[in-house]
């Protein structure tokens, strides 16, 4: 046996990166863990076998840097969100872990593929969209970085809805990710915190002769601890999230049981369960609205009770919490954080109104995430004493000094403190999210620099007018782990070939090597050669899964996001059938054949949203089906968009379609994740768009549309669609050729409520950007046909995209809001 055998033989089985410790390790854990042997595991089976053998190695890291941490007592990161959207875990942990090559070559030795491994694992869907996307990339940063951290959330039992197509309309059904167990988590069921909801809050003495408040809730339940860890890439650091799951304090009623109330023995049970149940209920239905006002404190309150925990047992007081602590709100669903601290400050440890309030501003900071006066949470002052009387005291005192503050700043100024004040007062008593959010915080910041620049000057004007040192801007990134290396290695692999190192996959700064490259012919074909083998994937993957399997030689323009009519899928839509049109009346026009994808999940109470899915495949099936025009112009649906999908969509797209209305998105991230893969953008100046075009270069960045100036402005003016639609023979061809029936089997009603809201309302200006946006297609259409050109573009896209790397906008955050070092885990010899 040689040396490097001998060495490889006495690797541990439990923490080995070598071939023969893992090949060892996955047999062990398929026997040992999941009782199973080779010739009968199941596909989950030999999937949770490698799971837990990664995990094996993480947890050696992990519990080294708990360790550290804790005997440094090492300032740390709270980050608290109602959504984490990681995406699967097995491939990013490999890779973070430097062993995706190795562990690749030990399943072909045991007989399987990784990439069919890797398709067994369920996507855990803690989150509707990009926020949760963003908190799991800035996890992974965290982690990367060696910055001591904890995200903090709720274990929905039911994530996000699995959509299915239906007859073209958008069906939602459970999405059951825990069917299977979660290898990646460990469950503390001592690690419990008792949540108290309803009752009443009454005086009392104590033994001191001190008069207090305390709070004696009618309802129960426990919070219980669920941990992942997070590995950093190519380090030793090892962060934590932590998810709470709801659970009775007595789940069986024995008393009720023996007198036949057999639903009353279990009534404690289903109801506090229900509280982590499923993701973000409807909430038009009132009890929708209370479970979604309990998720929230639910989980914010368990989690603070884990840092005073902590701090208690490391310090022994908590006067110094909130320089232990740094709490990050990720937009309002953790506002309540604010008035829970201060309660269990207050209440529950005894201390004084201001040098709770002192910890409490100096521990919190708010991330805002909108612009949309709709999606500024809102709770009714009704609701919010029924569920949570004593913080709507605690409330109403911070209030209380707050407006007194203003009133000294202001002079004589009511309605800014009645704009201001955290209950709303015009239209049934509200308590305002974003208004706590903002006064309980030391730092208030936005995501991109058009956001943040609004944020000042629209919905949180008045407070930068009184606290202007508070706002900062930190424009949003993604992480090139999970959106290059594991979504797209061949193109991983080419860029590191070309600069000669892999260093940007931590450093995308150093991507600007490309730059020098790229009218190099050999890399732009090696580029293309990239690109069409993604597209050539992706088109299987369409085929398999919805019997659409379109050319990979077409230009494949995409729009995958959220279905909202801000994002605006409809002027798409419209651009698609002014095409068609044109194509039937111009039979030999010079077009470039192009495929059009969608992708997307629409909020199962927003109508408007899922029936432009369902124009999506009804303008679909016509197209597709129509000889004449099928061979220059398709549509394809990809049902089910999560981070899984996107990972086959971001590579294979030639162009990004990021067109919402400027004033509208906060940053917008598939805008990076595409650009990251060498998509090139048609885009507003909205969200972080406008970063990404000076980043990119201004000819390599197909720009349209209203500035947001000029869109309050045209607003202010007095916006008229009509005249717009009877104005542009094109685009009322357009209009009325959905409104006709066509794409509806003649039904003229189905897509009117779509139709009319074009012509009469527009709340979204789409078509007041219809023209410029039909005549930057055009450009699109005319670049594409050199492709030596359109590759070179791309090649930029790539170089330039460094900005928006998450690991950037995590050091940002780390020198302008937190004030914290990294503290880097030495592994053990």
């Amino acid at each position: 046996m040689s040396q490097a055998a001998k060495q490889d033989a006495n690797e541990p089985t439990r923490t080995g990166l070598s071939r023969g410790a893992l090949k060892r390790a996955v047999l062990d854990n398929l026997f040992y863990v999941m009782g199973r042997f080779p010739e009968v595991a199941s596909a989950s089976d030999r999937y949770s076998a490698v799971a837990y053998t990664v995990r094996d190695r993480l947890l050696e890291r992990w519990i080294r840097t708990a360790r550290y941490y804790k005997e440094r007592n090492s300032r740390t990161v709270c980050y608290l969100s109602a959504e984490y959207l990681p995406g699967p875990h097995l491939l990013n942990n490999m890779l973070n872990l430097g062993i995706t090559r190795t562990a690749g070559e030990v399943a072909r030795e045991l007989g399987a593929d990784l990439a069919e491994i890797r398709e067994t694992e369920e996507e855990p869907g803690l989150g509707n969209g990009g926020l949760g996307r963003l908190a799991a990339c800035y996890m992974d940063s965290l982690a990367t970085l060696q910055i001591p951290a904890i995200g903090y959330g709720i274990r929905y039992e039911f994530g996000i809805f699995d959509q299915v197509i239906v007859d073209g309309w958008q069906v939602e059904k459970g999405d059951t990710w825990l069917r299977n167990g979660n290898p990646w988590e460990i469950p503390r069921p001592k690690l419990t915190f008792p949540v108290g909801f309803g009752g009443r809050a009454e005086h009392y003495t104590d033994k001191h002769g001190v008069i207090r408040r305390r709070w004696l809730p009618d309802l129960m339940v426990n919070g219980v601890a669920y941990d992942t860890p997070i590995m950093g890439y190519g380090v030793t650091n090892g962060n934590l999230l932590r998810l709470w799951k709801s659970e009775a304090p007595e789940s069986f009623n024995f008393q009720a049981f023996n007198v036949g109330d057999y639903y009353g023995a279990v009534h404690a049970k289903i109801e506090a369960e229900t509280l982590s149940k499923v993701l973000y209920p409807n909430d038009e239905p009132v009890a929708g609205k209370e479970l979604r006002l309990k998720q929230q404190y639910f989980f914010v309150s368990c989690s603070l009770q884990d840092m005073i925990r902590l701090q208690l047992r490391n310090a022994g007081t908590l006067d110094r919490f909130h320089e232990k602590y740094a709490i990050q709100l990720n937009d309002t669903h953790p506002a309540l954080a604010i008035v829970e601290l201060m309660r269990l400050l207050v209440d529950e440890h005894f201390m004084s109104w201001e040098q709770a309030w002192e910890i409490t501003r100096n521990s919190c900071h708010f991330t805002n995430h909108t612009l949309l006066p709709e999606a500024l949470e809102t709770w009714p002052v009704a609701l919010f004493e029924r569920l949570l009387p004593r913080h709507l005291e605690i409330l109403y005192e911070i209030n209380r000094r707050f407006l007194d503050e203003v009133r000294v700043h202001f002079l004589n100024d009511e309605e800014r403190v009645a704009r201001m004040s955290l209950i709303d007062e015009s239209d049934g008593r509200k308590v305002r999210m974003a208004h706590l959010a903002a006064v309980g915080s030391r730092a208030i910041n936005g995501v991109a620099e058009l956001h943040s620049s609004l944020l000042k000057t629209t919905i949180m004007r008045d407070f930068h007018d009184l606290w202007p040192e508070r706002f900062h801007n930190v424009t949003n990134g993604v992480t090139p782990r999970r959106f290059m290396v594991v979504s797209n290695p061949p193109l991983a692999d080419l860029i590191s070939d070309t600069c000669g190192h892999a260093d940007w996959i931590r450093d995308m700064r150093r991507l600007r090597e490309l730059e020098a490259h790229a009218d190099d012919a050999g890399l732009q074909g090696r580029w293309r050669e990239v690109k069409t083998a993604a597209k050539g994937a992706l088109s299987d993957w369409l085929g398999q899964h919805t019997g659409f399997r379109p050319d990979p030689e077409t230009l494949f323009d995409v729009q995958a996001k959220r279905i909202h009519e801000y994002k605006r899928q409809h002027l798409n839509l419209l651009h698609i059938v002014w095409l068609y049109e044109h194509l039937k009346q111009n039979p030999n026009a010079e077009l470039t054949p192009r495929t059009f994808i969608f992708g997307g999940k629409a909020a199962p109470g927003y109508f408007m949203a899922k029936l432009i899915i369902r124009l999506i495949h009804a303008i679909g099936e016509v197209i597709n089906s129509d000889p004449q025009v099928n061979g220059f112009l398709r549509v394809a649906f990809m049902p089910d968009f999560n981070v899984k999908n996107g990972q086959r969509l971001y590579p294979a797209a030639d162009l990004s379609e990021q067109i919402s209305l400027a004033g509208k998105e906060a940053s917008g991230t598939g805008n990076m994740k595409f650009a990251m893969n060498g998509t090139l953008t048609i885009g507003t100046l909205d969200g972080a768009n406008i970063e990404l075009r000076d980043e990119v270069g201004h000819d390599n960045f197909y720009l349209f549309g209203m500035t947001a100036e000029e869109v309050q402005q045209r607003q202010a003016e007095g916006y008229r669609p009509w005249e717009l639609y009877h104005g542009d023979a094109q685009l009322r061809s357009a209009v009325d050729l959905i409104a006709s029936g066509l794409f509806s089997h003649g039904d003229t009603e189905l897509f009117r409520p779509i139709t009319e809201n074009l012509i009469h309302s527009d709340p979204f200006m789409v078509l007041a950007d219809f023209h410029a946006y039909q005549e930057r297609q055009q450009e699109v259409d005319r670049a594409y046909r050199d492709p030596n050109h359109w590759t070179r573009m791309s090649i930029l896209n790539t170089a330039r995209i460094g900005k928006f790397s998450s690991d950037r906008a995590i050091a940002e955050y780390a020198k302008k809001i937190w004030q914290i070092e990294p503290a880097p885990v030495e592994l053990a010899d």
